[in-house]
């Protein structure tokens, strides 16, 4: 059975920094894509980042230049840093696992950004 976890996110001052970190297990077969969306109340799920098994990168414009994800492909694990944390960037940030275009889901951390 696959499952996927994250640990990390809470709040967060504005301009502060937070490491969120994934790991996902149950499957050992194909190459596989790893990452992050978040989703505020009221809107749809969206992208953060995203890294596949060869290691290209992708990062959403709203991010670009405050984020670093990486990846440990032995235990399939993957970690998001983000930096100068803003107020808009509170939201729920689920990491999930694409194995043969299906999409495997953590239960998502609340990151809130607030003085």
């Amino acid at each position: 059975q696959v499952q996927v976890v994250e640990s990390g996110g809470g709040l967060v001052q504005p301009g502060g920094s937070l490491l969120l970190s994934c790991a996902a297990s149950g499957s050992t077969f194909g190459t596989s894509t790893m990452g992050w969306y978040r989703q505020v109340p009221g809107k749809t799920r969206e992208l953060v980042a995203s890294i596949t098994s060869s290691g290209t990168l992708h990062y959403a414009d709203f991010v670009e230049g405050r984020c670093t994800t990486s990846r440990e492909q032995v235990h399939n694990t993957v970690v998001i840093y983000m930096v100068g944390l803003k107020p808009e960037d509170t939201a729920v940030y689920f990491c999930f696992w694409v194995i043969y275009a299906t999409y495997y889901w953590g239960h998502g951390t609340q990151v809130t950004v607030s003085s």
